[in-house]
């Protein structure tokens, strides 16, 4: 029998996020509302978010495990929120939540972002914890991005012991039995929640 071929990291990654990508365009708009209130009802009970002053979450687009709400009830709580900015030539940064009227799409294609001065990256070590995009994670703590791997740059910064806690959709979470491909710059999460619930991974 003809061996299959094995496909580099870099390929595989690819062919996964065209699939999970695809999967996530049926969902309505409804149905990603009650998502998005659920991921904040689950991230909200963590032990570590009941302690934080200072939370980063990125702000979600459609087809991302909605974070608005999320946003919103940490902000109401008195929490500093730091949202991912982009600066000049792609530079990594913060800029701090002040409101959902402020959090808008500044360019075609980019994250919502809000409108408050940017922060050089080190800003995120003040985060107590991390809350990030994932478009699948495995139960060792591996974490399929986007593809530019903003986050694993950027989460060189984070403090240490800072929980890093990645949010995705059921079918999202993958045994390690059959791990997500990897490379050596990828950063492991400690936690995935999906809108069923929270895994607490190894990471």
């Amino acid at each position: 029998m003809k061996s299959q071929r094995v496909l580099e990291p870099e390929d595989a990654k690819a062919q996964l996020r065209a699939s999970i990508r695809k999967g996530r365009a049926d969902r309505s708009e409804r149905r990603l509302q009650e998502h998005a209130e659920a991921l904040r009802d689950h991230v909200l009970a963590l032990p570590s978010i009941e302690r934080a002053t200072c939370v980063s979450v990125y702000a979600s687009r459609r087809s991302e495990p909605g974070t608005l709400p999320l946003i919103e009830a940490l902000h109401d709580r008195g929490v500093k929120v730091l949202i991912p900015m982009l600066g000049d030539g792609l530079k990594r940064g913060w800029g701090i939540y002040q409101g959902a009227e402020d959090l808008l799409e500044r360019a075609p294609g980019r994250p919502p972002e809000p409108s408050g001065d940017f922060m050089e990256q080190s800003a995120l070590l003040e985060a107590d914890v991390i809350v990030v995009p994932a478009l699948a994670v495995d139960t060792s703590g591996n974490r399929l991005g986007q593809g530019g791997g903003w986050y694993d740059r950027a989460l060189c910064d984070a403090a240490p012991d800072a929980p890093i806690v990645a949010l995705t959709f059921a079918g999202e979470l993958r045994d390690a039995a059959h791990p997500l491909p990897r490379e050596e710059h990828d950063i492991t999460v400690h936690a995935v929640i999906t809108p069923q619930g929270v895994t607490r991974l190894p990471a």
